[in-house]
């Protein structure tokens, strides 16, 4: 059994524990990333298919809030970056409703716009809402929720909205006001330019797992298949499956919140049950390379109706001719993305059946005859569920880690999904090592560390 020391020890190669080295190594501070894959990228993560099409793990879009993340990407990336204007769709019938729908009421249908409308106007006296079912009515009105909201969210998320809280939205869901709606729908105008996405960029070869490459290709310590499978707080020590010790003084982890409290050695039960309480949906992305330019004059599509088995359509080769196969306008590709239960178990092929059969009804494919490539992927925890009591459980869990030496950090590492985008995990990374080193605050304000505020 073979034993190392080192100051800092990094699990996971996915952007926050990347970012996260990548910072201890500019302040000198040797470290090493374990990760349990042999590939680095974490969500973040990229393929090529054998057909030479190119596929992340989900429809993933480069977009900031962080200077630091820009920073980053600007190093790693140089000028091999396409930028793009968001052009997103609803799919509702035969209409394309530009995204987000409670702001463009008058691509709809009339009678689904007058119940729209008229369930905004309605809206009772706002209460606090007691779940996310209730917010949503309390927020849209019964149209916009009957007929977008509860349908499409229920979709996403595998989860009842009554079972999920009301505290993750302020950066996920377009905010409306009635006056407004209803002016555009009388003047019939759309609004499609909310949000920090609007314009996005994406590297033009690789996929988004491409600065994540490069970025693990300059840190002297990444070791991959390095899967960790128990970790010893009062010994500072880390087992890896082939049997190797890690000693360690400081421990960043970015591996999911309830698979860390598992590999504890000593655990109090309340930590355990609170790590118990933690839900996630699973995610199975349908990859369809197809023949022909296809349609670029869309960037991803919404899919609430129950007739579509995925949610979300992202027309990937649009973004970067590096996704596809060589030869301009040959080919292009659509990137389906279905969710599931976490515990509920789908045959690869089955998917991929019914997504081409979907992207044929939706008038995204205009024939099976094209489809020369299918790519399927499981991606067993895709998002972190905000139920309800979900932050509870992840301030006691991460306050008692942190007591112990342990940061648990990224998007399933603090399990808010609403801090879960590549630039989020990228500054936690970041942070939390320029806090071990300096003594620096942490700018992203995590649940254990709102009570201080």
């Amino acid at each position: 059994m073979r034993t190392t020391g080192w100051p800092v020890l990094v699990i996971g190669a996915g952007p926050c524990g990347l970012a996260a080295a990548r910072t201890l190594q500019q302040s000198d501070v040797p470290a090493v990333v374990l990760n349990k894959e042999h590939h680095v990228g974490g969500l973040a993560a990229s393929f090529r298919d054998s057909a030479g099409f190119l596929w992340d793990q989900g429809g993933h879009v480069v977009f900031s809030h962080y200077g630091e993340f820009d920073a980053l990407l600007k190093e790693m990336m140089g000028d091999e970056l396409e930028h793009h204007e968001r052009v997103s769709y609803i799919l509702m019938g035969d209409r394309r409703v530009p995204y987000p729908f409670q702001r463009n009421l008058a691509a709809l249908d009339p009678d689904q716009a007058l119940e729209c409308i008229v369930g905004l106007i309605e809206r009772p006296e706002p209460s606090p809402p007691r779940h996310f079912g209730g917010w949503m009515e309390a927020q849209f009105g019964t149209g916009i929720t009957r007929h977008f909201m509860r349908p499409y969210n229920t979709k996403v998320w595998s989860t009842p909205p009554e079972q999920m809280s009301t505290e993750w939205m302020s950066e996920r869901v377009a905010p409306v006001d009635w006056l407004e709606c209803l002016a555009n729908l009388v003047h019939g105008r759309t609004d499609p330019a909310w949000g920090p996405n609007s314009t996005f960029a994406y590297p033009a070869t690789g996929g988004t797992g491409e600065p994540f490459r490069r970025l693990a290709a300059r840190l002297p310590e990444v070791r991959l298949g390095a899967q960790v499978v128990s970790i010893d707080p009062d010994r500072r020590q880390a087992v890896t499956a082939d049997g190797t010790e890690y000693g360690y003084e400081q421990l960043i982890s970015t591996m999911p919140l309830n698979h860390l409290v598992a590999m504890l050695t000593r655990c109090p039960s309340h930590i355990r049950s609170a790590a118990a309480t933690l839900r996630h949906n699973q995610v199975h992305v349908v990859g369809v390379g197809a023949d022909g330019p296809g349609d670029a004059d869309w960037s991803w599509m919404y899919f609430p109706e129950p007739e579509y088995p995925f949610y979300r359509v992202t027309n990937l080769g649009h973004y970067a001719d590096g996704n596809l196969p060589p030869g301009p306008g040959a080919h292009h590709s659509l990137m389906c993305e279905i969710s599931l239960p976490p515990d509920v178990e789908a045959d690869g092929q089955d998917l991929a059946g019914r997504a081409v059969a979907g992207l044929r009804r939706a008038r995204l494919l205009r024939d099976s005859a094209q489809v020369r490539s299918v790519y399927t992927r499981r991606i067993p925890m895709a998002y972190p569920v905000p139920t309800r009591g979900r932050s509870e459980a992840v301030a006691s869990i991460l306050a008692h880690l942190e007591d112990l030496g342990i940061y648990s950090r990224g998007r399933f590492g603090t399990w808010l999904y609403e801090f879960g985008n590549m630039d989020h995990a990228v500054k936690m990374g970041i942070d939390v090592a320029c806090h071990l080193t300096t003594g620096a605050p942490e700018s992203i304000l995590l649940p254990h560390r709102r009570a201080e505020h």
